[in-house]
């Protein structure tokens, strides 16, 4: 018997997904991993303090606050598998989702398996990863750790613009790594960037490491034009680099755009696919914030339902 709704994906948009579609009675499944077998519960679990979402005013720690979507999406009957989905079969209906240990069709599916940010694979990253860097200017860079501090930012599109000029509220000094010698972001951007006072593009370099036991105190530099090294001192390495959405699952069965991201109608999500929603980093590649992408798991849970009682699926 093929169920109503399965929920690929764990994060802040899948389990606002959950909590909405078990309350309307839709009994949902979903399955906590997803197929690049990233961590239940999404970008979250890795992130230490978070003071931007809305109901914690003295902030609460990433964990903590999935450990509680998690508890109410159970709450509310959610049936929950902590597996990574394999195998999406969207061109038969039910469609099927299959992990290494189940197989389980559905009539509507809701995607929420999010983005990656890309990384460096600096020799010290891994052991600093949230002890002075971060992939997210907007999410962290207000957090008391980075203020007054000079700060770091790798990348040369709109992205690693906008979020140097964010950091400059906080930071004392703002330098903008780029590996080129002109900014790929656009015009007005760069403008932006070049004339601020308080960020200093240092061009044609990279980061070759980032130094520090416990904190980021130093990045080292290699200049690609003459090889040379040298260290910056600065208190927080931000990559703005991009990011690849977990949509390999997918590819050939849903439309797409040119970075991989699944596209939904405008004002809703809706995929290509009658029956298939999409919320959170997945298919948004502009704001990529815990409350937007809980509020667009909302979205996909109220567009799951109306889609599942026009086709006499729901009551």
């Amino acid at each position: 018997m093929a169920e109503r709704v399965v929920i690929i994906g764990s994060g802040p948009a899948g389990h606002t997904a959950a909590i909405y579609t078990a309350r309307a009675n839709l009994k949902p499944v979903m399955f906590e991993g997803f197929a690049s077998g990233g961590i239940p519960g999404g970008q979250l679990m890795t992130t230490t303090e978070v003071e931007n979402y809305p109901g914690f005013p003295e902030g609460i720690q990433g964990p903590e606050l999935m450990e509680r979507l998690r508890k109410q999406s159970l709450r509310f009957g959610a049936r929950l598998f902590t597996e990574d989905a394999t195998r999406v079969d969207l061109k038969t209906r039910p469609f099927t989702v299959a992990s290494a240990g189940r197989t389980v069709q559905a009539h509507a599916l809701i995607i929420a398996t999010g983005a990656t940010a890309k990384r460096l694979g600096l020799p010290g990253e891994q052991r600093l990863w949230n002890n002075g860097m971060s992939a997210c200017a907007v999410c962290d860079g207000a957090l008391p750790v980075f203020r007054n501090k000079p700060l770091v930012v790798v990348g040369g599109g709109d992205s690693a613009a906008e979020e140097s000029t964010f950091l400059t509220k906080f930071a004392s000094k703002v330098y903008l790594i780029h590996r080129r010698g002109e900014l790929r972001a656009s015009k007005i951007m760069q403008a932006r960037v070049l004339g601020n006072p308080k960020i200093e593009v240092v061009w044609n370099t990279v980061v070759a490491d980032v130094l520090g036991e416990d904190a980021v105190r130093a990045v080292r530099l290699r200049d690609v034009t003459t090889n040379q090294e040298r260290e910056l001192a600065c208190g927080g390495l931000f990559y703005a680099i991009g990011f690849t959405p977990n949509t390999a699952l997918f590819s050939g069965q849903l439309e797409m755009d040119e970075h991989g991201y699944l596209v939904t109608e405008s004002g809703s999500t809706r995929t290509s696919a009658p029956g298939v929603f999409a919320c959170g980093d997945v298919q948004d590649k502009h704001y990529r914030q815990a409350v937007t992408a809980a509020g667009s798991g909302c979205m996909a849970a109220l567009d799951c339902e109306r889609w599942l009682t026009d086709e006499g699926l729901a009551e």
